[in-house]
């Protein structure tokens, strides 16, 4: 199930933010999300019996910088409402950061487990942190030029 949310989330999420920084770019930023990721999870769980690649927290790092370089984007969503299954169409900003909490929820909740039921929950927080990050530098819009004054006086008319 992990791996089919990883590419899941891959697919909804991953091409957009490759337009936005080329192939290259994209390359560059998918495998330093996925260090980031990984030594995130050993910085909070340097003792984790939990294998660790960073493929997890690499599409984590995609989910953050879509997350502010697509800030109008909809998700359409599966959510439970106690026993029954809602489809919803959310706010990507509002589906994301939802998931990024119940990433920080789950990762303080396994800081005294060694295993953490299989899934390094830090990883997926630095991921998503790391794409913040590089999404803000890069959606960070220049400063449009002052626009000149032109100041009226009587002499003028």
């Amino acid at each position: 199930m992990h791996l089919i949310g990883n590419i899941w989330f891959l697919y909804i999420f991953g091409d957009n933010v490759e337009d936005r920084m080329g192939p290259f770019g994209y390359l560059l930023f998918y495998l330093g999300a996925g260090i980031t990721a990984s030594l995130t999870h050993f910085a909070f769980q340097p003792t984790s019996a939990v294998p660790t690649i960073g493929a997890s927290g690499a599409v984590a790092g995609i989910m953050g910088a879509y997350m502010l370089l697509y800030p109008h984007a909809k998700v359409v969503t599966v959510v439970p409402i106690f026993f029954i299954l809602q489809i919803m169409v959310l706010p990507a900003q509002i589906f994301l950061g939802i998931w990024f909490v119940i990433q920080l929820l789950q990762g303080g909740f396994s800081m005294g487990s060694a295993q953490a039921a299989g899934v390094a929950w830090w990883a997926h927080a630095g991921g998503f942190l790391f794409g913040l990050v590089v999404a803000w530098f890069l959606g960070k819009p220049q400063q449009p030029p002052q626009p000149r004054v032109r100041v009226i006086t009587p002499n003028d008319y």
